[in-house]
């Protein structure tokens, strides 16, 4: 077994067989479509499941999404945080946006590979999605008040998770004054909580609950 599964299992020690092969696989299929379109950063492929698998996987010591959830990953980039998250719960629906073509196009290849019948990619700027969400995730795409105007109205009032609906962000770095300029409640976590590699030290998990 890599040592990419190890790190993977280190935290999530309960995966399926197939759970396990599939994240056995991101790292060469990230490879792959890394040579063709910039995915990810050149100089972090060989550090995917630390920096990017693990990191997406925040979100699931945070929140442990019921079966039928559905959530959006916002400006999903290369398919983080989406691609990990519906590998680990493949019971939730998930629809992946963004807004560059060939990037929907990588992401749409790397999950059919990953056979993930459970999610969805679609080429739209975030505030042309119509559809309503439990949650709406996100991997650092713009400052916090910007992103909740993009996805104003965007999510279920009603929800049947342990939390309440909402947005869950990752950012790194000092959010406090940020998120004060969003005027909402907003919950801060040190992801250090979660995992213990020095690269999460200064790593953020952020939880902005629908208001009523």
């Amino acid at each position: 077994m890599d040592a990419g599964i190890d790190l993977i299992l280190k935290y999530f020690p309960g995966l399926t067989e197939k759970q396990k092969e599939q994240f056995g696989e991101l790292p060469g299929l990230y490879s792959t479509w890394n040579q063709k379109i910039n995915l990810i950063s050149r100089k972090d492929i060989q550090f995917i499941d630390e920096k990017h698998v693990l990191h997406s996987l925040a979100i699931a010591k945070f929140m442990n999404f019921r079966p039928g959830t559905y959530i959006m990953d916002a400006g999903t980039g290369g398919g983080f945080p989406g691609i990990p998250l519906s590998i680990l719960f493949p019971e939730a629906r998930f629809l992946l946006v963004d807004s560059i073509g060939k990037k929907v196009q990588a992401v749409k290849e790397i999950a059919a590979s990953l056979e993930l019948h459970n999610v969805a990619i679609k080429q739209e700027r975030i505030e042309k999605i119509t559809d309503k969400f439990d949650y709406i995730i996100s991997r650092a795409v713009t400052e916090l008040s910007r992103f909740l105007r993009w996805t104003n109205g965007k999510i279920n009032r009603s929800g049947y998770n342990e939390k309440p609906n909402g947005i869950i962000y990752l950012k790194g770095g000092d959010l406090t004054s940020e998120a004060r300029e969003t005027g909402r409640y907003i919950e801060i976590y040190d992801i250090s909580t979660y995992f213990r590699e020095s690269f999460f030290s200064s790593k953020k998990l952020v939880f902005i609950p629908q208001t009523k």
